[in-house]
């Protein structure tokens, strides 16, 4: 049982440490599924349905460690962007980047997950969360998609659009991720992932 989801979490970053607790507890994939919402997507690496992606999918033996560094959070409260490192068992590290949305409940759950490997460690492992709410000041109104690039991808914002963020995937599955926080004036970019596109998977055997 997932106890540690259930409880309910108080912060994104509460929820963000509760799922990779969970992961360790009861298996990495049935974790992300009891933590994403139902049309929460991830990237393989063109976006795909994570409940539909993850379903019959085998816990691995030993699941990834990752825990939040930092965590952007709208003025309202509804939305939140979390970001920090991973490891795996076989001495893998890389980074996460994760959009978690607050329920009806008072509770969070994930709805876009991404992420890369890489060979120098992008966030400190034993660093506390910085935690950046935005300002309430000025609100800037819905515009979701000014300043954001007008192609195919993902797009939204918190309730008050003090939140926004978005993702493209070109067709070599090469992405771009960014979160951006109202400052009282202007948006900041607060999150910058550029993943490259992974190497062509060999062709089934005739």
């Amino acid at each position: 049982m997932l106890l540690t989801l259930l409880a309910g979490q108080a912060s994104a970053v509460d929820a963000e440490r509760a799922f990779a607790a969970d992961a360790q507890k009861v298996g990495q994939w049935t974790a992300f599924r009891a933590y994403a919402t139902d049309d929460a997507v991830m990237f393989d690496p063109q976006p795909v349905n994570a409940q539909r992606f993850l379903k019959s999918r085998k816990d691995p033996p030993k699941s990834v460690e990752w825990r939040p560094a930092r965590s952007f959070v709208s003025c309202d409260g509804t939305m939140a962007a979390n970001t920090g490192p991973w490891r795996n068992a076989n001495g893998g590290i890389g980074y996460f980047s994760t959009i978690w949305v607050r329920q009806p409940d008072g509770g969070w759950k994930w709805t876009i997950d991404g992420g890369d490997a890489v060979k120098t460690p992008k966030f400190a492992w034993e660093a506390e969360p910085e935690v950046r709410r935005a300002s309430c000041d000025n609100l800037p109104g819905m515009g979701m998609r000014e300043g954001f690039p007008d192609r195919n991808g993902g797009i939204d914002s918190a309730d008050d659009g003090t939140l926004r963020w978005f993702y493209d995937v070109a067709p070599d599955g090469s992405r771009k991720f960014e979160a951006r926080l109202w400052n009282g004036r202007a948006f900041d970019v607060v999150i910058a992932d550029r993943i490259a596109a992974p190497p062509p998977r060999p062709a089934p055997k005739p």
